[in-house]
């Protein structure tokens, strides 16, 4: 890949990104992620491209954070109208409270349960872009999972993914299968990566952006923590 002054790929590439016919697929590690495909990811994330990838939960759309093509494009695949909230996949706590105002109370338990299966909704800082926000409230969903595909994958891309769990238009859970994933999406995306069979059940939701803990939704992960 070759990169501009801004230290991002250089733009005269994306159009080969997004005249590919069929998607990537890269089987990658779940415990010790090949370094070299996890560099052509980022590559494909920089210049504009829409991944599918494994968490700690299930399956996930991603794409580079702010990039409204690539959102759009991931709203299609999804059916999502324009007031879904995504959320943003950070690397750790540090990176969390760059797009976050997070207050010593909040960040003692965030501390504690992450790396994890948690969304946390937080008072969004001005790093965020305004189409990530929720309008009213001006807050954000954020979240660091346990899985060394997708730490290794945001070490290298140097931000956060902005993503949403890959369930299909009328289906009720996420998809499992990454041959499964393949052959429904392999020509409405640009990459799809190969982590082993994920899991159905989706991330607890936490809404701390007024200190005090709301259990929003009970999915995967410990809620004691967040039980008053």
């Amino acid at each position: 890949m070759v990169y501009g002054n801004a230290g991002l790929p250089d733009p005269a590439l994306l159009p080969q990104i997004k005249r590919n016919a069929v998607s990537q697929f890269y089987q990658i590690h779940q415990d010790d992620p090949q370094t070299r495909l996890i560099r052509r990811a980022a590559d494909i994330v920089h210049a504009g491209g829409v991944i599918v990838y494994p968490t700690d939960s299930a399956y996930a759309l991603g794409c580079r954070m702010g990039d409204k093509a690539a959102l759009d494009r991931i709203r299609r695949i999804r059916r999502l109208d324009d007031k879904h909230n995504f959320t943003l996949v950070c690397r750790d706590l540090s990176e969390i409270a760059v797009y976050a105002r997070v207050s010593n109370v909040v960040y003692r338990l965030i501390r504690h349960t992450t790396p994890g299966p948690y969304t946390f909704i937080l008072r969004a800082t001005s790093e965020v872009p305004r189409r990530l926000m929720h309008p009213k409230r001006k807050t954000v969903g954020l979240r660091v999972p346990d899985h060394a595909i997708v730490a290794a994958l945001l070490a290298e891309l140097g931000e956060p993914l902005m993503s949403v769990t890959l369930i299909m238009p009328d289906d009720e859970l996420p998809l499992t299968d990454p041959y499964d994933i393949r052959k429904i999406l392999e020509h409405e995306v640009d990459l799809i990566i190969d982590g082993g069979y994920c899991g159905t059940e989706a991330t607890t939701v936490v809404d701390l952006a007024d200190d005090v803990p709301q259990l929003l939704r009970e999915g995967k992960g410990d809620l004691s923590p967040f039980e008053r």
